[in-house]
């Protein structure tokens, strides 16, 4: 007899209480004509309990005050009590916390993404249950390949903070059962891909898809999916919503979120006139979640979490008043599993007290990289991260010269008179003949950007 098995599309592990609406409309989305191929399963994994403790959070979340802090001023009582918890309950904070005092950050030492990557659970707190902890694979463009400890309620504020987002605009998400809420686009050769429900707007859908066209039949079928599903929301990075410039979509949705590299004002402007809509662009971390949004009347980006204080610091740590520039550097967050002390994101602004709150002006963040083949196809720097995944590399560096020849800086614990001939491999395998790659050591110390091309356009 054959065993009868369930569909893993449904399963009640990571989508508990679906119901018969929200089935069939998992189906209609995986099954569409014109669907990509889905490669993976995911869910929000809430029961009963954690979606009313969820809904619980966002309404603090959304309505609660931001942090007006600047420097000089008595510390919020939540940074306070994070302090403590960090000195009882994470061995690498208690390490820095010895001689720091409670009711200041002063004497609290900066950390950033290397003291992360090379220690990352000293920096967990104590006795977490292991079996619910989910670890997510970070790729910016700058910094160390980093993986970030993560609960489902985590996964699950974000949607809080995108709702705060989107009021900058004057949007809150509509989308209810039977309708899809957003697709989450990529443009990648590969990226995780799912269909799912948000059970705290009526079960509405949410399709991650690839844009790239080897993930469907047809490339066609790329406008006249989205066309069918007829989003409320997009999001995507500047590469995938620059895709959809390109498709001939006819679906204009309430609006579109950029999020993890800078986005460029003149894309920004060319992707709402074509889609008659607000573009919120996002300044997210892997490690934080969203930070600010920008906001033109503000000119710059307005901050979003009420439990994420934001530091512009020098580069000996010192905090920088308002109007002066430097890095900015992030205490707290709504991540439980990574609390964070004045923790350096790599990103540069100054800050700027308005009525309407603090603001993150002239902001340099991640911008997107893109190389350039043998063949003359152009890729996305996540490319690169994803080919070099299977090294053990503590840090690297990729640039692109003006030649189109490339040089790899690598750190990494293996002799580079070893490692070099696959990494060479990886890179060939990836933009075809690269005679002309440099391969040279990177030094521990070193502080570069971690994907440059003098040729990306």
């Amino acid at each position: 007899m054959t065993a009868i098995t369930s569909d893993p599309l449904f399963d009640a592990t990571r989508l508990p209480g679906l119901s018969p609406q929200a089935r069939a409309l998992l189906r209609w989305m995986r099954d569409h004509p014109q669907a990509p191929r889905y490669r993976d399963h995911s869910g929000h994994r809430l029961n009963l309990a954690a979606r009313w403790q969820a809904r619980a959070r966002h309404a603090l979340i959304e309505h609660r005050p931001l942090p007006r802090w600047v420097p000089g001023e008595p510390l919020p009582a939540w940074v306070l009590r994070l302090v403590d918890r960090c000195r009882r309950e994470v061995a690498a904070h208690a390490r820095t916390l010895v001689i720091a005092r409670s009711e200041s950050l002063d004497d609290i030492p900066t950390m950033d993404r290397h003291a992360l990557a090379s220690a990352l659970a000293a920096h967990m707190p104590r006795d977490l249950p292991l079996h619910e902890v989910i670890c997510f694979s970070t790729s910016g463009t700058t910094g160390h390949p980093l993986r970030v400890p993560s609960h489902p309620r985590v996964a699950c504020d974000y949607y809080a903070h995108h709702r705060r987002a989107l009021a900058h605009f004057g949007i809150a998400p509509l989308a209810g059962r039977g309708r899809v809420g957003i697709v989450l686009a990529g443009f990648q050769q590969r990226c995780f891909t799912y269909v799912s429900v948000n059970p705290l707007q009526g079960e509405c859908g949410l399709a991650k898809l690839n844009l790239h066209t080897d993930e469907w039949r047809y490339a066609g079928d790329r406008a006249r999916y989205l066309d069918a599903l007829a989003p409320e929301l997009v999001s995507g990075d500047p590469v995938s919503l620059a895709e959809l410039l390109r498709l001939g979509m006819r679906h204009r949705p309430r609006a579109l979120m950029s999020t993890s590299m800078a986005l460029a004002p003149a894309l920004r402007a060319e992707l709402e006139r074509a889609f008659a809509c607000p573009v919120a662009d996002l300044y997210s971390l892997n490690e934080v979640g969203p930070v600010g949004v920008f906001v033109s009347a503000l000119g710059g980006f307005a901050l979003l979490q009420p439990r994420l204080l934001v530091e512009i610091v020098d580069d000996e740590g010192r905090a920088l008043p308002p109007g002066q520039r430097g890095e900015i550097t992030v205490t707290g967050g709504f991540n439980p599993w990574l609390p964070l002390l004045r923790y350096r994101t790599g990103d540069f602004a100054q800050m700027a007290v308005t009525p309407q709150g603090l603001v993150l002006r002239d902001l340099e963040g991640r911008a997107p990289v893109r190389f350039r083949s043998v063949s003359g196809q152009w890729l996305n720097n996540i490319e690169v991260t994803r080919s070099l995944a299977a090294f053990a590399l503590t840090r690297f560096s990729l640039h692109q010269q003006a030649d189109a020849s490339f040089v790899l800086k690598v750190n990494a614990a293996e002799p580079l008179a070893t490692l070099a001939p696959r990494l060479a491999s990886a890179l060939t395998a990836l933009f075809g003949d690269t005679t002309s790659l440099h391969i040279e050591p990177l030094p521990a110390g070193d502080k570069v950007r971690q994907y440059t091309s003098e040729l990306c356009p």
